[in-house]
């Protein structure tokens, strides 16, 4: 049930509590979770393993329950610890709004670690000790995330964070339970990928490094101003895609398949060097997640149709 403002429970519609809920999961950054597994499951196949597509389902799965379970985490420490006021510029937040309290979005939360936890129970009969350890590891960064004594959010390690976790692990580790080896070529993947991540991360730090500053969230924007945060986002795309010619050498092909996303990624930067901290930058982050999306796309066709061989 929907709270109001000063707690008191309204009568609003079962409906509109889902879509809250599902507004509060933060749809639009979940592409986060869906890239680093598809990515992974490519590289098997590029390497000529056989994929098995039930347990590529449930990674899939399992990843999403984190993702999930982080942003709602997110959601309800960020508004007990203050950072979420009148003053934000970043999409709704439940807690904020007073759609959930945040007991009920940290018990939601935890029952996402909890099924992410019982959803990965084949992945760890298939991928056995590794497998528990990135799970659990996992599992506990996303609370520690914004949760603990020293969130990594406030303490500008959330960059980090994500090309570690939603990234370089996220492709190892689905690549590992497809081919049961420690691939170089899915820690290059992941490197592309979780740059692509870290993006996000760095637009709505720099969205709300103003505010942050004010509350002790000391995000690297917030430490060292607009510019890094410009240099950040260029860089961290320029990472992406200047590692395509590690999968093929044609410049044709890397046109032919990636200038979609390259297009969305300089209209990304341009808009990031001309906007400054502003609720305009919600926009932004949407593009830049359609950009993630359509660079992992054009990037498993490249893996799926030959890579080096092209």
């Amino acid at each position: 049930m929907l709270l109001s403002k000063n707690g008191v429970p309204t009568s609003t519609s079962f409906l509109a509590s889902l879509k809250s809920f599902f507004l509060a999961c933060r749809p639009k950054t979940l592409s986060a979770a869906v890239v680093p597994v598809v990515v992974g499951v490519a590289v098997a196949h590029f390497l000529g393993f056989e994929v098995d597509f039930l347990v590529a389902f449930y990674a899939l799965f399992s990843a999403l329950l984190i993702q999930i379970g982080t942003n709602l985490f997110n959601d309800a420490l960020d508004f007990e610890k203050g950072a979420d006021t009148h003053l934000r510029l970043g999409p709704r937040r439940a807690t904020h709004m007073g759609w959930f309290s945040p007991s009920q979005i940290k018990t939601a939360a935890s029952w996402c670690f909890i099924l992410a936890a019982i959803v990965a129970l084949p992945l760890i009969l298939r991928g056995g000790w590794p497998i528990v350890a990135i799970g659990s590891v996992s599992l506990l960064l996303g609370y520690l995330y914004t949760g603990g004594p020293h969130p990594l959010a406030y303490s500008g390690l959330g960059d980090f964070f994500v090309i570690v976790f939603f990234g370089v692990v996220a492709v190892m580790g689905t690549a590992y339970l497809q081919t049961h080896k420690w691939l170089v070529e899915a820690f290059v993947a992941g490197i592309q990928v979780g740059a692509l991540a870290t993006v996000l991360i760095a637009i709505n730090n720099f969205r709300d490094m103003d505010t942050d500053r004010t509350v002790g969230k000391m995000t690297l924007p917030a430490r060292f101003g607009a510019w890094f945060a410009r240099c950040e986002i260029a860089l961290m795309f320029a990472l992406a895609f200047g590692l395509v010619f590690y999968w093929t050498n044609r410049p044709t092909i890397f046109l032919l398949l990636f200038l979609p996303s390259l297009v969305l990624a300089v209209g990304v930067v341009r808009r990031a060097c001309l906007l400054q901290p502003s609720e305009h930058m919600n926009k932004l982050l949407h593009l830049a997640a359609i950009t993630q999306m359509t660079f992992g796309l054009a990037f498993t066709g490249l893996l799926v149709w030959g890579g080096r061989t092209l």
